[in-house]
C-alpha cells in the first residue's frame, strides 16, 4: 500500500532571497502586469496570510481615497489586530490599480474576475505564487503562498538577529512561535557550521 504523502516535502516552506524578489518585480513591471505587481509586494511587506491579504478591501488601506503608509487588519486566524507598512513604490503601485479598476472603499483590493463582488479565490492566488516561483526556475513544491509572509520576516531577522519585532510584525502570540516559525535556531547552527572552516 502506496502512502498518501509518498514524496511530499514536510516542515517550514522555503522565503524568497532579495534578488528573487526583484527579479519577480522587474519581470512583472515589465510584463506590466499591475495586479500581480501589487500582490506580490503587499503579499511580502504585509506579511500577511493568504486568507486575510485575499480579503483586504481598499478601505483597509487607504483613507480618503489616498493609499496609507501603514494599515492594521484583525486576523481571521487569531482575532488580533497586526500592522504592516506600505512602502511609497507600492502605494503608488496600489493607487494605480485602485484607479485603473474604479475600486471604491468598501471593493475588495483584489476582485474575483468571476465572481462580482467577490475576492480572488486562494487557488487563483496559489496559482499566480507557482507562476512566480517556476518563472525563477525554482522547484514548485519547496514553494508556497505562505512562504510570501515568511520572506520579509527571515530578511528582518537576518539582518536584525530582533525576534520580538519580527513577532510583533507577524502578530504571534509567543515569542517561541516566532522562533519555530522561522526556524532561526537550525538557520542560525547551519549559518556558523558553513562558516567554519575545518
Amino acid at each position: 500500500m502506496t502512502a498518501l504523502n509518498k514524496g511530499k516535502r514536510f516542515g517550514q516552506k522555503k522565503a524568497f532571497k532579495l534578488e528573487e524578489i526583484w527579479r519577480i518585480r522587474i519581470r512583472l513591471e515589465i510584463e506590466n502586469k499591475l495586479e500581480q505587481l501589487v500582490l506580490f509586494n503587499l503579499a511580502i511587506e504585509s506579511k500577511l496570510r493568504a486568507c486575510d491579504l485575499i480579503k483586504l478591501k481598499v478601505r483597509d488601506i487607504s483613507s480618503a481615497s489616498l493609499v496609507q503608509s501603514r494599515a492594521m487588519i484583525v486576523q481571521q486566524k487569531t482575532y488580533k489586530e497586526v500592522q504592516f507598512e506600505i512602502t511609497p513604490k507600492n502605494q503608488q503601485c496600489m493607487s494605480q490599480w485602485i484607479y485603473i479598476k474604479n475600486l471604491s472603499s468598501p471593493d475588495f483590493l483584489f476582485p474575483s474576475p468571476r465572481k462580482r463582488g467577490q475576492h480572488i479565490c486562494y487557488h487563483y492566488y496559489a496559482n499566480i505564487v507557482k507562476n512566480w516561483v517556476s518563472t525563477l526556475g525554482l522547484d514548485i513544491t519547496h514553494y508556497g503562498t505562505h512562504f510570501l509572509r515568511r520572506t520579509k520576516a527571515s530578511l528582518i531577522y537576518a539582518k536584525t538577529k530582533n525576534l520580538r519585532a519580527i513577532q510583533l510584525l507577524l502578530g504571534h502570540s509567543k515569542l517561541q512561535s516566532t522562533i519555530e516559525y522561522l526556524g532561526v535556531e537550525i538557520e542560525d547552527a547551519l549559518s556558523l557550521s558553513e562558516s567554519t572552516e575545518t
